[in-house]
């Protein structure tokens, strides 16, 4: 499990493959000075919910990952997350889809 740290005020665990994704999702947005939300749900454990961030140029992001080997990523589940990042609600996370052969290499 790693972590999704905004600002000093939040964090958040996700499964090392997923954030690997929205690293890269978020790093695109955000290098083409996009400002948007990110939104995700709360586990059960945490009282459930959701959480939303404003991500913008300024903020301070950490991606820690528990692992030390960047997943192998998967192109279709990146334009499905960059398709919600660019609704007007804001990036969230969508199931991971089957590759469809346009997997990216490992880093």
């Amino acid at each position: 499990m790693g972590k999704f740290q905004y600002e000093d005020t939040v964090r958040v665990d996700f499964d090392d493959r997923l954030l690997a994704h929205l690293q890269t999702v978020i790093g695109m947005k955000l290098r083409r000075s996009e400002s948007f939300y990110f939104t995700w749900r709360e586990s059960l454990d945490l009282g459930g919910g959701r959480t939303s961030v404003w991500l913008h140029s300024r903020a301070a992001l950490v991606f820690k990952f528990h692992g030390s080997r960047t997943p192998r990523l998967n192109r279709t589940w990146l334009d499905a997350l960059m398709h919600t990042a660019n609704s007007p609600s804001g990036l969230y996370i969508v199931p991971e889809p089957p590759e469809n052969g346009n997997a990216t290499p490992d880093i």
